[in-house]
């Protein structure tokens, strides 16, 4: 039984669609065709119906028969692959989305890691905002992501990989007291803060809505680094993970405010699709956890 025509039959069977089975498997749609009509001659049996158009292609009671079956043959393949301990043999491209929290903390000796591990794989990387990423991860575009999970979907892994806690940040020639200050103290400067769509923003947004007086102004932006960029030329207030600022109050050019209130700490996880077996991000994964967590050991330890 051919390999390539079984794992094209799990991904069409799982994507719906010839063409994006293409794009996740790195070949031509004619190829995927071929590969598809290849199986159904060796099995005797149609696994497809084609309707042409932009509707989906749907499985044949049979091909839905069988899909478990090629879904069990290729979980049991990988897992042999696993227990060889030949994981140097992996290649192909990880689509891997990012946080650009993560990109400014531990990301680079993850992919240091991963290429040492698996030299053969290409690595495609996109940065960007979580609600994006959860979308890509759901839709497939996407084979793994590092945000602020968890995806509240039955067929997503989600793994816990770190927390970090934030502080509202200004540039000191804001002159704002150095005591405990009311988010009302806070107000009359425009909140930079992280995009509209994140858990941060509804979070800090709501609370500065149950304010009494006028609405509070909202730079929202989807670079932590044009975050950091404002606070520090004293645009407006900002909430940072404390892990980015550590340089720029060394230098004098922010100071952390004490507030009544401060945002809830960000907690990130490994997300991936399972089905199809994914078996490149689960290995990532495991890299990702070990990676986060040896980061949060050294950062508490110069806490210490």
């Amino acid at each position: 039984m051919n390999y390539k025509r079984l794992e094209t039959f799990v991904w069409v069977a799982s994507l719906g669609n010839f063409r994006k089975a293409a794009e996740r498997l790195h070949t031509t749609q004619p190829a995927i065709s071929a590969r598809i009509a290849g199986l159904e001659q060796e099995l005797g049996v149609k696994l497809f119906e084609r309707e042409g158009g932009s509707s989906p292609i749907i499985l044949t009671p049979k091909g839905k028969e069988l899909l478990p079956y090629a879904e069990k043959i290729l979980y049991q393949s990988e897992q042999l692959r696993k227990q060889a301990d030949v994981s140097s043999t992996y290649s192909g491209v990880l689509r891997l989305g990012v946080s650009e929290t993560i990109v400014n903390t531990w990301l680079p000796d993850f992919l240091a890691q991963l290429h040492q591990d698996m030299p053969k794989l290409n690595v495609e990387l996109t940065v960007d905002n979580t609600s994006s990423l959860a979308e890509d991860i759901k839709d497939r575009t996407l084979d793994l992501a590092f945000l602020m999970g968890p995806i509240s979907e039955p067929y997503i892994v989600n793994r816990a990989l770190c927390t970090f806690s934030l502080s509202w940040v200004a540039s000191p020639s804001l002159e704002l007291p150095d005591r405990l200050l009311y988010l009302e103290e806070l107000a009359p400067w425009p909140i930079v803060t992280y995009a509209r769509s994140t858990k941060p923003y509804i979070e800090i947004a709501q609370k500065f809505r149950e304010l009494e007086g006028a609405p509070v102004n909202f730079f929202a932006s989807t670079s932590l680094a044009a975050c950091l960029s404002l606070a520090v030329n004293a645009v407006g207030i900002s909430t940072m993970p404390n892990v980015m600022i550590e340089k720029e109050l060394a230098d004098g050019k922010l100071r952390k405010l004490r507030a009544v209130w401060t945002p809830s700490d960000l907690s990130f996880t490994a997300s991936y699709s399972d089905t199809p077996y994914n078996p490149i991000a689960e290995i990532a994964t495991s890299l990702a956890v070990t990676s986060a967590k040896k980061y949060e050991a050294e950062h508490l330890d110069k806490k210490n």
